[in-house]
């Protein structure tokens, strides 16, 4: 007989489940059955994440809470829920902020079930060490875009971030440019805006060695004309997602690489 107390020990509520199961025997085939499809479920999940498509990351986080609820995950369940709630919402920013919560708790019981069940625990895998001789320069006055896209990147890129024009000029003057893959560049921004940033770049000769991509939550055609008559990568509207950003720093990898 398996022992109940890794369960219990490890904050699985166990007795609520039994009201469910009724005994033992059954609350172990529904592990089994859940430990066979939830690495599937998660991957699925990830794969929504990164689309920004929130009503299909939605139906999955409700079905990963109800079979964590039913199972007596606590934990789990709870966390999947409010992940439920803000993808309804269409909150990517939530979702991105509070995903490694998510899946680290789901990776911790899936482990501990694992262990419960005698099967071999999975061992985690060290994210790959970020590549420091290349830099991602963020320069936008939020700090959910910044966190966000530095949440992305930050295990396999140096990000620095600039809260407006002044800090980036700064950074861009006391750095050895060739480091900089790319800069995501937002326009309105207090002390020195984008586009000065823009005209110090162009001034300095300095597009020929720093990819520009614009993200913007300015729509108007007027902002989108003025910025394409600087040799920028692209424009980005917010509210953009993991997606967009890979991409549009894909493009700008493409381009420093050929420099």
């Amino acid at each position: 007989m398996r022992d109940s107390n890794i369960l219990t020990s490890n904050g699985v509520d166990v007795a609520s489940s039994l009201e469910l199961f009724g005994d033992m025997a059954t609350y172990d085939e529904t592990v089994t059955d859940f430990l066979a499809g939830v690495t599937t479920k998660l991957a699925d999940i990830e794969k929504y994440k990164v689309a920004g498509d929130m009503p299909n990351y939605a139906i999955l986080v409700h079905s990963l809470k109800s079979d964590a609820k039913y199972l007596g995950l606590t934990k789990l369940a709870e966390l999947a829920y409010n992940h439920e709630m803000q993808s309804k919402a269409n909150d990517i920013n939530y979702v991105y902020q509070n995903y490694d919560a998510l899946v680290g708790e789901a990776n911790r019981i899936i482990n501990v079930l694992k262990t419960y069940m005698g099967e071999a625990i999975t061992t985690t895998v060290a994210p790959a060490p970020a590549v420091k001789d290349k830099t991602i320069l963020v320069v936008d006055d939020s700090d959910v875009i910044r966190t966000f896209i530095q949440k992305i990147f930050d295990n396999n890129y140096l990000v620095l971030v600039a809260h407006d024009g002044k800090e980036a000029l700064d950074i861009i003057g006391t750095n050895s440019y060739g480091n900089i893959i790319g800069m995501l560049l937002d326009l309105n921004m207090p002390n020195v805006n984008g586009f000065e940033v823009l005209d110090y770049l162009k001034n300095n000769n300095l597009f020929v060695k720093i990819p520009v991509a614009i993200i913007t939550g300015d729509d108007s055609k007027e902002t989108t004309t003025r910025a394409f008559n600087y040799p920028i990568v692209g424009v980005l509207q917010k509210p953009f997602n993991e997606r967009d950003i890979r991409l549009v720093i894909e493009k700008m990898i493409s381009i420093n690489s050929n420099l």
